[in-house]
């Protein structure tokens, strides 16, 4: 009954932080909310990780292990057949795709704060300038931030959806 109770607790969070999150129409938003704290950890994490792998992997490394991490979370819980908990950490991946959506969008203009406060225009070092610029991709900047966001979007969702339907039917996610 307790572990419950704590799954209701933690789905109205989600349910909040997704709210929030689909409705943010300013990267301020985003970038203020506890959980961008938290995904910059593993985000500045994965370049240190990857920078023995060459200059590519070392610019990507940062919003790989981003989403990286979570999934790991999510495949671990999975495995240890908490379907629950694999589905949080699943929405959590949805939220890391929000996150990075705003940072995408703005490689061809430079103009949000990087560590440091600076932005990406007086300071070399925008992740999504060097990747896309790489891959010959930086004309699509706003339209893959779009689709991150708007696939980002649809995970949170649908993670909330069925972590719902584990509290209401909770013998049907047992059998899972």
């Amino acid at each position: 009954m307790i572990v419950r109770i704590g799954r209701a607790l933690l789905l109205v969070l989600l349910l909040v932080w997704t709210a929030r999150f689909v409705t943010a129409r300013s990267p301020d938003v985003i970038a203020g909310s506890f959980l961008h704290s938290v995904d910059l950890v593993f985000h500045e994490a994965g370049h240190v990780l990857l920078s023995p792998f060459g200059w590519f992997l070392t610019v990507l490394g940062g919003s790989l292990f981003q989403l990286l991490v979570p999934i790991t979370y999510a495949v671990a819980l999975y495995r240890a057949t908490d379907r629950f908990g694999a589905t949080v950490a699943t929405w959590w991946v949805g939220q890391n795709l929000i996150d990075l959506a705003p940072y995408i969008g703005d490689a061809r203009a430079l103009q949000l704060p990087l560590l440091g406060g600076r932005t990406g225009a007086e300071v070399e070092g925008h992740d999504w300038e060097a990747i896309l610029q790489a891959l010959g991709w930086l004309q699509y900047d706003h339209r893959i931030a779009t689709a991150a966001y708007a696939l980002g979007s649809m995970v949170m969702l649908a993670s909330v959806i069925v972590c719902s339907a584990m509290l209401i039917w909770p013998r049907r996610a047992e059998l899972g």
